[in-house]
Parts: structure tokens; C-alpha cells; sequence
């Protein structure tokens, strides 16, 4: 009886998340993924697992990632310090070329072989790739840190259409042949609301935006830009948060329908946000409720 109760209870949880399949189904998801989901090889085949499901469930997924601490393991390997100016790594010659060769190479491919591993199709590519991410540079005193000027979504849409996960490192060029390293978080916000996407998920560290950060149940759970932009005022969200959020804001003003940041270092965190009523994290919304 206890197996037939665990089968009634799996075939009751598949049933409650049928109306959220429907949603999303030929729908496009732009995830933003990073941090400890990444570093961890655990969270890693999790995450991978999650998006496969939700391609085999009919979901667009277009994920899109970054790859800062393989930078430094590499930068420390040939014994290069890095530089930082306002939180922002300088970028010289040797340091782009090295972001080049880890985001869209190693770090790519890697994540590109393990979906494929866990059933999924996937291609990867850069933002070099069919000039996919245009940029400037950001900053004279960060060198190679790019600032995006035009997305061209067509080699996403490519994919998409030919049932492939687009996997995205975030290198950027310019018209020059100049290689940029882009922000995770804005290239995802660009490429969302290039896209039209349904929902931009932001994968972080911590579980949301919470009003006293040493206090889980202090967590938002749904705000709109307007609110949000009252928290930075108030001091609510500051520090790492305010990039996710000011990328979140570019999305939904470029047409996102809405933005998550969450905690991907949960189990099944992906699934939990976009699959169950309660969801996960804190959504931002263009409107008030």
C-alpha cells in the first residue's frame, strides 16, 4: 500500500502542475544561470535535469550563462591578478581572451555536453555568434567590458524553431571584431526582452528580495518595478541585489511579462517557480496587484 500511496501522490503532484505545463508550453523562458548552482557539480546535473524536463514538456528554454569564478581559476593558473573598479573586473587583452576561451569554450560546452547527457538537444553558442550580442566598450579604466547596443535574436530563434536549447555564454563583439565580456545579468535582460520571453528567471545565491536580509521570512514574494525602484530608495535592495534587479527592470520595460530572482542552489528550484502555485523567490511585475 505504501508504494501505491507514493504512486497516487506523484500522479496527484503531476496532475496540480497541468494547468502551469499548459502556460508555458511553446512558451520562451530565458534563464539566467550562476553562482553556487554552477560551481557545485550536484546543483549542476539538477539544474540540467529541470531544463530538460521542461523542453520535453514543450517550454522554450534559452539558457543563458556566465562563468566568473572559472575565470579566476584560470586567471590564477598562469598567475595573473585580477583588477576590480566599482565591482567590475578590468578587462585587459590577455584577460578577454581568457574569458573568450572559458565562457564560450570550456564552461559552454560543458553545460551544452551535460544536457545532451540528461536527454535534451542543445547547441551552444556566443554572443559572437551571428553577432548575437552587440556591444561598446562600457568603461575606459575596465578595458574589454562590454556595454550591449543591439541583440540579434535570430540565431536563438533558429534554434529554437529546429527543437534545440540555446545555450548562451555572455561575450560580446562589436563591428570592429573587438571581444567584450558582458555582464550575465544584463546579457539575460537584453536577450529576454529581445525575445519577447514569458519569464526571465534569475538564478542566485539567496532567495529573493527580503526586507531584512538576515531574515528568510522576510522574503517578497511578488513587487512591481515601481516598488522596487521605492526598496532602493529605502535601502531594502542593495549591494549584488541592485544589478539583478535593475536587469530585471530593462526586461520588463523591453516586454518580459515578468522576472524571478531566486535561489537555484535549492533543489528543484526551477521547477518549484514555474510548475507548483506557490512558486519560488521574488517575481517582479510591470503593474501593481
Amino acid at each position: 500500500m505504501e508504494g501505491a500511496l507514493t504512486n497516487i501522490q506523484r500522479a496527484e503532484v503531476l496532475a496540480k502542475a497541468l494547468p502551469y505545463i499548459k502556460k508555458y508550453n511553446n512558451k520562451i523562458v530565458v534563464i539566467k544561470y550562476g553562482g553556487n548552482a554552477m560551481i557545485s557539480n550536484e546543483l549542476k546535473e539538477q539544474v540540467m535535469e529541470d531544463i530538460v524536463l521542461l523542453w520535453l514538456i514543450g517550454v522554450k528554454v534559452v539558457l543563458v550563462h556566465g562563468g566568473g569564478p572559472e575565470i579566476n581559476e584560470m586567471l590564477g593558473k598562469i598567475g595573473k591578478k585580477s583588477e576590480f573598479v566599482g565591482g567590475l573586473r578590468v578587462t585587459d587583452k590577455e584577460t578577454i581572451e581568457i574569458a573568450e576561451m572559458v565562457l564560450a569554450g570550456k564552461v559552454n560546452k560543458g553545460l551544452v555536453n551535460l544536457l545532451e547527457v540528461k536527454g535534451g538537444n542543445a547547441m551552444g553558442i556566443s554572443g559572437m555568434d551571428g553577432r548575437l550580442i552587440e556591444a561598446k566598450i562600457k568603461n575606459e579604466q575596465l578595458g574589454y567590458v562590454g556595454e550591449i547596443t543591439s541583440i540579434n535574436k535570430k540565431p536563438i530563434l533558429d534554434l529554437l524553431s529546429n527543437g534545440y536549447i540555446p545555450v548562451v555564454s555572455t561575450i560580446g563583439c562589436d563591428k570592429d571584431g573587438n571581444i567584450f565580456n558582458i555582464n550575465g545579468d544584463t546579457a539575460a535582460a537584453y536577450i529576454a526582452g529581445a525575445l519577447q520571453a514569458e519569464r526571465l528567471i534569475m538564478m542566485t545565491d539567496i532567495a529573493g528580495i527580503m526586507r531584512d536580509q538576515y531574515d528568510p521570512k522576510s522574503l517578497i514574494p511578488e513587487l512591481s518595478t515601481e516598488e522596487a525602484v521605492q526598496l532602493y530608495d529605502k535601502g531594502v535592495i542593495s549591494g549584488g541585489m541592485i544589478p539583478k534587479v535593475d536587469s530585471c527592470i530593462k526586461a520588463i520595460e523591453m516586454g518580459v511579462q515578468n522576472c524571478v530572482i531566486m535561489n537555484g542552489c535549492l533543489p528543484h528550484s526551477i521547477l518549484i517557480e514555474l510548475l507548483t502555485e506557490e512558486g519560488a523567490g521574488t517575481m517582479i511585475t510591470a503593474h501593481n496587484k
